[in-house]
């Protein structure tokens, strides 16, 4: 083993790695004894604790790194609050703006929890997954006969689908829309003439009425007495208000769609 110690501007360390060759030893002729200088004399080799290990059946490597670098400081670049790690926030300034941030903080919390509960309380409130489906419903106008009313359902209700005949038509437009209880002419009440849509809902207690029936051939609520015309408008009997119309439309000829 070899020892050089000077000053430490280089370290090395040495890796000792066995292979499978020979030992070969070197012979100096006409010496008996080999002296290796402790100090090196050229200021360009390495310096610093070098450690060097051998033997016969290895090989040597020596490694040598610097440890003269400067590590490097960015005090000067820093402000004082972070360089100590224990300082307090022992000013007007610095406990205000933590009071803002907390603050802050705590209405950006409530904010949200808020959201989340007005959210949860309509979504609760909203029309079931089976109301949903049913939210539009589409009729083959060529299954309703002249002169007959079908009953469907359509978001829980009962919706009438009456197919007028001439002399209906003519007989409600006839009608002077003053002396109705709830004033509406026939036009307003349809889209085609021939074409009848109103919800079977009576407008009194809600019950629901017979079609074809009553004193004016249109709609008749046994519960309490209300009849209703062939255009839905409330005409004799306790119930305030006609029929309501629902929103509908027809894609062609042969088609209605309600909702």
């Amino acid at each position: 083993m070899i020892n050089a110690v000077s000053r430490a501007y280089l370290r090395g360390t040495s890796q000792v790695v066995s292979n499978a060759l020979k030992p070969v030893v070197a012979a100096v002729p006409g010496q008996d004894k080999v002296v290796i200088s402790s100090r090196a004399p050229d200021s360009s080799l390495p310096k610093g604790s070098i450690q060097v290990k051998t033997g016969l059946t290895t090989a040597t490597q020596v490694r040598c790194a610097h440890t003269d670098l400067a590590v490097p400081d960015f005090s000067p670049y820093r402000r004082e609050a972070t360089q100590r790690p224990g300082r307090k926030n022992d000013t007007h300034e610095d406990r205000k703006a933590f009071t803002y941030m907390m603050v802050g903080a705590t209405t950006v919390g409530t904010a949200y929890g808020a959201k989340a509960l007005v959210t949860q309380l309509v979504s609760s409130m909203s029309a079931s997954a089976d109301v949903l489906a049913l939210a539009k419903i589409e009729i083959k106008l060529a299954d309703i006969p002249e002169g007959k009313s079908m009953t469907f359902k359509w978001r829980g209700k009962p919706l009438f689908i009456r197919h007028r005949t001439g002399e209906e038509i003519n007989t409600e437009k006839s009608v002077p829309v003053s002396t109705l209880r709830d004033p509406q002419h026939d036009d307003q009440r349809v889209q085609k003439s021939e074409w009848l849509v109103v919800i079977g809902v009576c407008t009194h207690l809600g019950c629901v009425p017979i079609a074809n029936a009553g004193d004016f051939g249109g709609y008749y609520c046994p519960c309490h007495g209300s009849h209703y015309d062939a255009s839905g408008r409330i005409r004799k009997g306790p119930a305030p208000l006609n029929l309501e119309v629902p929103p509908y439309e027809f894609p062609d000829e042969n088609t209605l769609v309600v909702g």
